[in-house]
């Protein structure tokens, strides 16, 4: 028996035989070199096969997962169709009198280690789509058929990294989990496991070989352990823990219709944090009580331009009437630090997190934010929107939000187009300075919703992102609960509501001190709904 250990991504039990995925081997490239037009061709050719490809794939997965994840597709169209990726490979058969394999390597190489040589994380990850879309041409360039992938049915998929195109291609529904040597956190492959529910594990930093065909994969998603040839004890173990973690859902999933509250009558609503209207589903499977964050950025990024206001308005028309009478709130633009689209053109900033972002950007390109209010305004006529702006730390900043707010309702009525006149505006806290000003702030706020992620951040000066100073990231830190303790008071002095949208909200230790303290709502991930449920309506705050 053979015991690795990674980072898991989706927490579950699975078990199946061992495969390697070769999807992403190197593909030889035989015989001599045309001349530089032939090889061009034959590159031309391959790319128009690729995105005719990539074309067929975009529509096949809206349908199996959803918008958001077929985006990864329109996203490899346009890097097929950028003048510098085309140039790279052109440039270098004519440079080199080489076959157009070759090139679309080189190519592929020079691109990709821009990429990687970026600050930004999710920019890096960039870097493997580069590889993915040229992986693709190079298998055009060869037979130019299709792969086979129903060798994997059933199967546990290891490999060092996997590309999200190739992993919407399998069979997801008889995939029984996947294994990597590499791979990241932050990978679209990642989100689609999580998306899709698919055990996942990653960083295990195990070369696979097909020397372990035919034996047996064990995946324990809750410790990030894999066990390839399990002994019966450890399979008999993960079976008992598979069966109980199965029970544990079927019993959480009778709360999906209760209502959130105490055994002595306090009532705590569970919000769910989204990204985009295809997260609606497991919304509603886990009986939300309304969208406490729907996270507007997720609607600018894998893009290459800026949404249009139509674009906005048609995602948040959708959220809100599928959610009716609940509450949406919805956060404005949030873009920068670790969230970054090429296209904003934001200047490289040594410490992104202290600088140019979220209410920061929108109130310096007032254009651009005007588009996403007017889509907001447009979109409360059809449900129970409410607006909150980011990153707040001045009561001017929130002036100045509202005065284009209004500016924006005042060009909507003159248009006869019809909006929520009494459309609530929130507030975010999650800097100190918000914090230790929320007295003010709640004079123009009709809501506060707190943001404990960059709360602890901004508060205990840890990046968020810097996984080695992780220790140090302590959320519980008496500092920050003083902040939350001391926004909810002044929330509830100027007769406003205070939520809690961060991870935190999650944390079922805090849940009773959360109630003590006041809070009035909670928005976790829709995952998070359902314990959480359980874990209020346990609760009694009389004793």
């Amino acid at each position: 028996m053979l015991i690795l250990k990674g980072t898991p991504i989706f927490s579950d039990i699975a078990t199946g035989r061992f495969a390697v995925f070769c999807g992403n081997s190197e593909f030889e490239e035989r015989g001599k070199a045309g001349t530089p037009a032939e090889e061009i061709e034959r590159f031309r050719s391959a790319r128009t096969a690729a995105l005719a490809e990539l074309a067929e794939l975009y529509k096949s997965t809206v349908e199996k997962v959803g918008q958001s994840g077929a985006d990864l597709f329109e996203a490899h169209e346009m890097m097929l169709c950028d003048d510098d990726y085309i140039d790279a490979v052109e440039t270098r058969i004519k440079d080199g009198d080489i076959r157009a394999e070759i090139a679309v390597d080189a190519a592929a190489e020079r691109i990709s280690a821009a990429f990687r040589a970026m600050d930004n994380a999710y920019m890096r990850e960039r870097a493997a789509d580069v590889f993915d879309i040229s992986n693709r041409v190079k298998r055009l360039l060869g037979s130019g058929g299709t792969r086979d992938f129903s060798a994997y049915d059933g199967a546990v998929l290891c490999a060092e990294d996997l590309y999200a195109s190739d992993m919407l291609q399998l069979h997801i529904g008889t995939l029984a989990g996947i294994v990597l040597s590499g791979g990241s956190v932050n990978s679209h492959t990642a989100i689609l496991a999580q998306t899709l529910g698919i055990p996942m594990i990653v960083r295990t930093g195990m070369p696979f070989t097909e020397a372990g065909a035919h034996k047996t994969v064990l995946i324990d998603g809750f410790t990030g352990t894999v066990y390839i040839d399990p002994s019966e004890a450890i399979q008999k173990d993960m079976e008992t823990k598979k069966n109980a973690y199965d029970k544990r859902k079927l019993q959480l999933s009778r709360l999906r219709d209760s209502v959130s509250r105490t055994a002595d009558g306090r009532k705590l609503p569970v919000f769910a944090n989204i990204g985009s209207p295809d997260n609606l589903l497991q919304v509603e499977e886990n009986g939300a009580e309304g969208i406490g964050l729907f996270r507007s950025e997720f609607l600018y990024l894998d893009k290459e331009d800026y949404p249009t206001e139509e674009e906005q308005f048609a995602a948040y028309k959708e959220v809100a009437e599928k959610m009716g009478a609940r509450p949406v709130i919805i956060r404005t633009l949030d873009m920068g630090a670790d969230k970054q689209a090429a296209y904003f053109k934001l200047k490289k900033e040594i410490n992104p997190a202290l600088g140019m972002r979220a209410v920061r950007i929108s109130l310096a390109r007032p254009d651009l934010f005007k588009t996403q209010l007017r889509a907001l305004c447009r979109a409360s006529a059809f449900g129970k929107i409410s607006v909150m702006f980011p990153l707040i730390v001045s009561l001017e900043e929130v002036l100045q939000c509202k005065a284009l707010l209004q500016a924006v309702q005042a060009e909507l009525k003159a248009q006869h187009l019809t909006y929520d006149e009494f459309m609530q505006v929130g507030i975010m806290i999650e800097t100190p300075a918000a914090a230790l000003i929320s007295d003010v702030l709640a004079e123009e706020a009709d809501f506060f919703s707190i943001g404990t992620n960059d709360l602890v951040q901004y508060t205990l000066a840890v990046d968020r992102q810097q996984t080695e100073l992780d220790a140090l990231f302590n959320p519980r830190h008496p500092a920050v609960l003083r902040l939350i303790q001391m926004t909810v008071e002044n929330g509830h002095k100027a007769g406003i509501p205070v939520g809690i949208c961060g991870d935190l909200g999650a944390d079922l230790t805090l849940t009773e001190t959360f109630l003590r303290m006041g809070v009035d709502e909670l928005s976790v991930a829709p995952a998070a709904i359902l314990p959480l449920r359980e874990k209020i309506c346990s609760l009694n705050l009389s004793k």
